[in-house]
């Protein structure tokens, strides 16, 4: 019996470097259409176990949309995890070919999951939210530089903040819109924002950049999102546990949602008052909180429901 094939694919601006696992095999084509048809003829031919792309700023997106629309099985991995699989192979080296062939052994040897691709609908808005948190940092870092700013440059500051302003108003009607036009999406954000603690800003993070919301387990969703707790015991040692990873966007939505939970929400309110009651520090005791959120926002949007302050946290 034929080994099953594994295809990686390092992508830049202007080129995809495909190597293939265990054969050997490697090539270059264009990162365009005409690169990526020719991308698929191959891969019908001989029908991939899996195709590994990195997730590189966008340059990915054209060949990933081409490659779902053709029913290939594609995964977009997490750059930090390839690197540390690279790492532990002792592959320390680094070049296009060279990605693209632990890209290949990678997906051979860690079968990343396949994951439904999102919908145009769940795309436009994660670009729409995206775009509202990039002016958003860019606001902050025009007010921090307002206070000591000489006044030769201060007006061009207020003007570049006025700009910044009227544009994140426009930004909120899109996200606004977008949710509106699209069934499914706005009826997951009126379920999320019938949580107290949850505006939509919070529920438009959730929408677009956890697509996965409601159809995964809550353990499996808390490690997506970054807030499940890690272990750090060394024999009798026992340390302290701690999140890391995951999505860092959505976590630091819904910790602004979880202080605001923790005093209009009587189910996040009486579980961080047990919490503090117990000896728990107010950051422990916040982070608890925050997944205990999300695990609700998952719930409601599984079962179709809104929220019910008899729920059980």
């Amino acid at each position: 019996m034929a080994h099953p094939l594994f295809l990686g694919l390092d992508v830049a601006r202007d080129q995809l470097e495909v190597a293939v696992y265990p054969t050997d095999e490697a090539w270059r084509v264009p990162n365009t259409p005409a690169g990526h048809a020719r991308l698929i003829r191959w891969a019908q031919r001989h029908h991939p176990a899996r195709v590994v792309l990195e997730a590189t700023g966008g340059y990915e997106r054209a060949a990933d949309a081409a490659l779902h629309a053709a029913g290939l099985p594609v995964v977009v991995s997490n750059p930090r995890q390839v690197r540390d699989f690279a790492r532990s192979r002792n592959i320390l080296a680094k070049s296009d070919r060279i990605d693209a062939r632990v890209l290949a052994r990678f997906a051979a040897e860690v079968r990343p999951p396949l994951r439904p691709r999102p919908s145009a609908a769940s795309q436009h808005l994660r670009d729409l939210v995206t775009r509202r948190r990039q002016l958003v940092a860019d606001r902050v870092a025009e007010q921090q530089r307002r206070r000591l700013a000489p006044p030769v440059v201060q007006a061009d500051i207020d003007a570049h903040l006025t700009w910044l302003s009227r544009r994140l108003a426009t930004l909120n009607a899109q996200i606004a819109a977008a949710l509106a036009a699209d069934a499914p999406l706005q009826a997951h954000a009126t379920r999320l924002q019938s949580i107290p603690g949850i505006g939509p800003t919070v529920s438009a993070t959730l929408l677009a950049e956890v697509p996965e919301l409601g159809t995964l387990g809550h353990r499996q969703l808390a490690a997506l999102v970054g807030v499940a707790p890690f272990n750090r015991d060394s024999g009798t040692w026992r340390g302290r546990r701690g999140i890391w990873g995951g999505r860092a966007s959505v976590r630091a939505a819904l910790y602004m949602a979880t202080v605001s939970a923790t005093r209009a929400n009587p189910t996040i309110r009486a579980f961080y008052q047990r919490l503090l009651a117990a000896g728990k520090q107010p950051k422990v005791a916040l982070t608890a909180c925050l997944r205990k959120l999300l695990v609700l926002c998952n719930a409601l949007c599984k079962h179709e429901t809104l929220w019910d302050p008899t729920m059980a946290p």
